[in-house]
């Protein structure tokens, strides 16, 4: 293994947060990939064989579930990590038992014994990361805030294309798990008649922090157009209502500035607050608000209202509905044993093994909300419609 890289922390943030980076300057990642060379080994598995995976930047999330998940698979293996340092790397892979410990992601890239990769950086690093991998052979599951824009993400899609044999896959949002499978299926069975609208709400309950941390979430150069966690909330509602076909949207930073790692008042890029109205391809509008400075405020909640029926979710995910006639809503059973739950790491693992297809999430749906994020993006800064798709 090599030695510790060397690369400067971007002033902007804290350090905590450069955890899941993988060593890469931010040049690397908004160049080209060369994805012609067609004699580059090609990594095949078979439903007998060892899935080996390595991780490519080791958070919070990757350390809590990701991993975990990878090693409950029976013939599924971690074998490598490349984190922000080889040091970090060594910790992650000291504390989980991982057998390599590399400096940087290209190190990990070129390990010819790992099938498969699983992309746990900030969104700036998701493109290059992805394309470098399918050339080299790999397998690719990458984690949410599928890129930074909707261009780099048909990038994304595009390459997969060309490598038909290699699995490549999202981390879903997990965000609604609970409630999908009971809502599809009142949506399905036409328990609401025709929607005609619906409201959500994905608020904060805190006061804005005035000169807090800058997270990279605030931050446009690392997390792209994505603001807040509306890319998820999209997400769920295509899988209820179906696709947007136009948007409007206004947005706001409140908290204009926020500490960088030297405590300096560093301006934010990215809004914390949004208000957006889209239209489905039926003509129901749906009304989105999103904010992180929303004291006391109610919290996350759904409402679907239709011509003959309306669903609310509460902020608990419990579901209420009722038709015409009803004088109020009543709450509707959602058995855990007929519950979505998350198994992103078993099916990610079986498709490569052939057992199953990817449907949760392939990168496709990945392109429909990096387009809609986009057009969020584009309409609150010039204050017009933006149809879909881009």
């Amino acid at each position: 293994m090599k030695k510790n890289s060397t690369s400067d922390h971007p002033a902007s943030l804290k350090r905590r947060d450069f955890l899941a980076l993988g060593a890469v300057p931010l040049a690397a990642a908004l160049g080209p990939v060369n994805l012609a060379d067609e004699h580059r080994p090609k990594t095949k598995t078979s439903s007998q064989e060892t899935v080996r995976v390595g991780f490519i930047g080791a958070g919070a999330n990757a350390r809590a579930v990701q991993i975990p998940g990878f090693k409950r698979i029976d013939g599924c293996e971690v074998v490598a990590v490349a984190n922000r340092s080889l040091e970090s790397s060594q910790r992650v892979a000291d504390e989980f038992g991982i057998p390599r410990a590399y400096a940087n992601w290209r190190e990990l890239i070129d390990d010819d014994s790992i099938h498969a990769v699983s992309i746990g950086t900030w969104p700036y690093m998701h493109r290059t990361l992805t394309l470098t991998a399918l050339e080299s052979g790999k397998h690719v599951l990458c984690q949410a805030r599928m890129t930074n824009n909707a261009q780099e993400a048909r990038d994304m899609l595009e390459a997969s294309l060309l490598y038909p044999d290699l699995v490549c896959q999202l981390v879903p949002t997990s965000m609604s798990y609970r409630i999908d499978n009971v809502l599809k299926q009142l949506l399905r069975d036409g328990y609401v008649g025709e929607v005609l609208s619906a409201e959500l709400q994905r608020l904060q309950t805190r006061f804005p922090t005035y000169d807090g941390d800058l997270d990279w979430r605030h931050d446009q150069q690392f997390s792209g157009y994505n603001i807040l966690n509306i890319g998820a909330s999209y997400e769920s509602m295509m899988r209820w209502l179906g696709r947007a076909t136009r948007v409007v949207a206004m947005s706001k930073i409140h908290v204009p500035y926020r500490r960088n790692s030297r405590g300096e008042r560093t301006p934010a890029t990215l809004p914390d607050h949004v208000d957006i109205i889209y239209e489905l391809t039926d003509g129901a509008q749906v009304h989105m608000r999103a904010s992180e400075t929303t004291g006391l405020s109610t919290g996350t909640q759904t409402w679907i209202h239709g011509s003959e029926g309306t669903i609310h979710v509460d902020r608990r995910q419990r579901i209420f509905a009722g038709r015409r006639g009803a004088t109020e809503l009543t709450e509707i059973p959602n058995p855990r044993d007929e519950q979505a739950y998350y198994r992103v790491e078993e099916e990610f693992t079986n498709a490569i093994r052939g057992i199953e297809e990817v449907t949760m999430a392939p990168f496709e749906t990945g392109v429909h909300y990096m387009e809609w994020t986009e057009a969020v993006h584009r309409s609150s800064q010039t204050g017009q419609t933006v149809s879909l798709p881009l």
